[in-house]
């Protein structure tokens, strides 16, 4: 029971920072917060994705760069242009260092106002950091489990953070259902998003990228929005004027 209690809250508490930090507002800017507020959800993201820890800076150039540029060569991760899977996680992953270690070329539209903390950005990408956390976790399963094949689930907490990303990047690119006409092949993966809290509404992102709330259908529950707008009840965030909107 520990074990999956364990697998279940890294699973979540890792997907929330990636859906809410890293690509809410990291990447899309859909509110605003103050540098101290901005510094602690950083700090959580590291913490919660732990081994797998994605730069916010990284993440949102990125992903500005996989919304102007979908499923065309200029794509950092786009199963049009990849092999299988882990060849496209390959790929993205060699993007994503170029621009962790500033080796990019990219141009500085795709930057601006994308948050940057140096300590935490090179604290979490280190190489300590990554094994300490990946040790937490082998030696909580070496405590609490009761079978040799929950062990087979300590990769997945090794590469949290990726794993989330492929999911949509790959899956939900290749397979679903779509809402809204958009120039490349984003599609909404799950009618309900139980898994993904609503980043599997992807096509419905593509269509609409700067809405908070993901989910447009009756049916279609985005987990991660409550939250944001508790926080924004809280004033802990700013939502942008218009973003609570229901277009269907």
């Amino acid at each position: 029971m520990e074990i999956l209690i364990f697998f279940v809250a890294h699973w979540y508490l890792s997907l929330l920072m990636q859906t809410f930090f890293l690509h809410r507002y990291a990447a899309h800017k859909m509110f605003t917060m103050g540098p101290r507020w901005e510094k602690f959800f950083y700090t959580l993201t590291w913490i919660f994705q732990g081994s797998s820890f994605l730069s916010p800076y990284a993440y949102g150039v990125m992903h500005r760069l996989h919304h102007a540029h979908a499923d065309t060569e200029n794509d950092p991760h786009s199963p049009s242009f990849s092999k299988n899977l882990f060849d496209m996680m390959w790929k993205t992953k060699n993007f994503y260092n170029t621009i962790v270690h500033r080796r990019d070329t990219i141009e500085a539209k795709f930057k601006k106002g994308v948050p940057h903390w140096a300590f935490l950005e090179r604290l979490g990408d280190s190489w300590v950091s990554r094994l300490g956390w990946g040790v937490l976790y082998s030696l909580f399963y070496i405590q609490f489990a009761t079978a040799w094949w929950m062990f087979l689930l300590l990769p997945i907490h090794f590469l949290m953070g990726p794993v989330h990303g492929v999911i949509i990047n790959w899956y939900a690119h290749r397979y679903g259902y779509v809402n809204f006409k958009v120039n490349d092949t984003a599609k909404n993966l799950l009618p309900f998003d139980f898994l993904m809290m609503g980043e599997s509404y992807h096509n419905n992102h593509h269509k609409y990228g700067g809405r908070a709330n993901f989910g447009f259908r009756w049916h279609e529950f985005d987990l991660t929005y409550p939250f944001i707008k508790l926080l924004n009840a809280l004033k802990i965030i700013r939502l942008k004027p218009n973003n609570d909107l229901n277009y269907m």
